[in-house]
């Protein structure tokens, strides 16, 4: 089956790109599932719920989050009642949401896992151990998923190998920048180190340069705001094999 994981969507022209391209895309490329992170995709950071029903009406499946998650209050009773928008799983119990759900498509049960890595992160439980707990609750004959939102690229890696053979697939977000490495690690899980992101393309990980360069310059605080430069859409393309459940291929997507 082919899954489309998309990058850190950036803000309402983030979302209006999506919109524009994502249902073509599916199209195009026979997608059975759609996963994006949407953890900026509100103006200023965070996701609500209108950020969130964009996305979806975009055709996305199942919303992934990260450290922004909790920004906007407004999103907390949904995080509770939606279980396709995702907070990360090592978060503590009594955070609102889920950090993990089952998806039934035609071809298969595809389970996604979000999960918020350590390291230059503030401190929270082990993704290892998260995703450790969650993989001895499934049942067998499961695809799993999983997004690591994490800022290292070391943690990253150490992750998908931890995994290798126990899922499908793990990709990276949060630096919003796509990495050239996609790759099929020895025991058949597919791995990308970072996915990139759906914005604004002339920025820094879709913000404004100017107000960053000037806080770079001075080290006196700045507003950000949201580039308003052209977009782009970047993630990978998965086939599995749904009887193996492991990746066949992955491969970028870019679209500008």
């Amino acid at each position: 089956m082919n899954i489309l994981c998309i990058g850190d969507v950036i803000g309402a022209s983030g979302c209006e790109f999506m919109m524009r391209h994502l249902p073509s895309l599916r199209k195009l490329y026979a997608v059975d599932l759609v996963i994006a992170n949407g953890e900026n995709s509100a103006e200023g950071n965070g996701l609500t719920p209108a950020s969130a029903d964009m996305l979806f009406n975009s055709g996305v499946d199942v919303i992934t989050t990260g450290n922004h998650v909790f920004r906007r209050k407004e999103i907390y009773p949904a995080l509770d009642e939606n279980p396709r928008i995702l907070r990360p799983a090592n978060y503590p119990a009594a955070t609102p949401g889920k950090g993990w759900t089952v998806v039934d498509t035609v071809k298969a049960q595809v389970c996604v896992i979000n999960l918020l890595g350590t390291v230059f992160m503030d401190p929270i439980d082990s993704a290892f151990e998260a995703a450790d707990a969650i993989l001895a609750s499934q049942g067998e004959g499961r695809l799993v998923i999983v997004d690591m939102h994490a800022e290292a690229t070391s943690e990253k890696r150490a992750l998908a190998f931890y995994l290798d053979g126990r899922v499908s697939a793990v990709f990276g977000t949060h630096t919003h920048v796509q990495t050239a490495d996609e790759e099929i690690l020895p025991h058949g899980t597919g791995f990308i180190t970072d996915l990139g992101m759906t914005g604004p393309t002339l920025s820094v990980l879709g913000i404004d340069p100017q107000p960053i360069i000037r806080r770079f310059l001075t080290r006196l605080p700045s507003k950000f705001s949201n580039a308003t430069t052209p977009c782009s859409l970047s993630g990978v393309l998965l086939d599995i094999n749904t009887k193996t459940r492991q990746t066949n291929l992955i491969n970028r997507i870019q679209v500008k």
